[in-house]
């Protein structure tokens, strides 16, 4: 089957997954890309430049496969002399409408925040079928839509909430973990807990609450070392800038790193990844460490909130690893292991009501 996935947004987690998308199924996926910047003028005007370049090829694919930051309706409308009889698979990254805004930004108070998760909606509409990244991810919109509709002064259209139910779906976001399977490194000394943050650099993964922990721990006495990955924005928090001036003295690395054999490094090196996110739709950098799955003595994720929480783990972190250094046990030193959450390994998916282009 010949498919075009349509992705305005062309960066970090939206890349990896259309990237192993194409690289691993057994269909000929041809990507049509936006660079991944200023994301509020890619879901207003992503589509028209879409279907520009779509119009301008000569690639005729037998399904659309849409992320969430498009505009799908648009794209149809334009382009609707080559794609009125194609299905089109609308796939759910993140929504608008849940999605956590920004104290800084200025949309929500001044009341324009609604148009961009009505072009998520217009899009579940206008798709012929609609895959989340997540049972968690799927139960908030669905759940969210009919208040969002009832603040329209008419015609809120409440029966289409239970139309976009029935023709959506759960399809768990693919990971190519294959690049994590790096050599682990060797701990043949005690060391200070190596803590990272491996997420974007942005108001929703909480790096407030996070680096607030740190300096806390700092002032305690607490002793660490500090990793900070993940994609920097042209206005990220300002809490990067003070955190990299205080907690200097932690600091083992500092910034995104463009090879996925470094980034896999560093998680092997890992002990800690404190999650502070607000949510997740789906949390790929969370499941992700769990590839390279530490021993069971070293609780690798793990929701903290407080100093307390913090210095609990860091404190069990040190005596594990005395014991190591007077015991023969090689429990000082991460191995790769299967992907699992909780301990338990991920279930297999069956997906006899997948679609049969997602499935391979």
């Amino acid at each position: 089957m010949k498919i075009l996935l349509l992705e305005p947004f062309f960066t970090g987690s939206h890349q990896s997954w259309a990237l192993g998308y194409q690289r691993h199924s057994r269909h000929q996926v041809e990507i049509l890309s936006l660079k991944g910047q200023f994301w509020k003028w890619r879901m207003h005007g992503g589509a028209v430049s879409l279907a520009r370049m779509f119009l301008a090829g000569d690639f005729q694919p037998e399904l659309l496969l849409a992320t969430s930051m498009l505009d799908l309706s648009t794209f149809l409308a334009l382009t609707r002399r080559r794609t009125a009889q194609l299905p089109a698979l609308l796939y759910m990254h993140e929504n608008q409408l849940t999605y956590p805004w920004s104290p800084t930004d200025q949309d929500p108070a001044l009341q324009r925040d609604r148009h961009y998760a009505f072009i998520n909606y217009s899009s579940m509409l206008a798709a012929t079928a609609v895959c989340f990244n997540s049972h968690f991810h799927r139960q908030a919109l669905l759940q969210a839509l009919p208040a969002y509709l009832r603040a329209f002064p008419d015609l809120q259209e409440l029966g289409t909430v239970d139309q976009i139910r029935q023709k959506s779906q759960v399809l768990p976001l693919g990971l190519d973990l294959r690049a994590l399977e790096v050599e682990a490194p060797t701990r043949s000394a005690p060391e200070p807990p190596l803590i990272l943050w491996n997420h974007r650099w942005e108001y929703d993964k909480g790096p407030e609450e996070f680096f607030e922990l740190l300096m806390q721990a700092q002032r305690q006495g607490l002793p660490f070392r500090l990793v900070v990955l993940g994609q920097a924005y042209r206005k990220a928090p300002p809490i990067f800038r003070l955190a990299a001036r205080q907690l200097g003295p932690h600091i083992v690395h500092w910034g995104y790193v463009n090879s996925r054999t470094e980034y896999a490094r560093w998680l092997h090196r890992a002990h800690l990844l404190p999650v502070t996110s607000r949510h997740d739709f789906f949390g790929a950098s969370v499941a992700e460490p769990f590839t390279v799955a530490a021993t069971p003595c070293y609780p690798f994720a793990w929701p903290i909130r407080s100093t307390s929480q913090l210095a609990y783990m860091l404190t069990i972190f040190i005596r594990i690893t005395a014991n190591c250094k007077t015991n023969s046990s090689n429990c000082c030193n991460p191995r790769p292991g299967p992907m699992r959450s909780c301990g338990q390994p991920w279930p297999a998916t069956t997906g006899s009501t997948w679609p049969r282009y997602m499935m391979n």
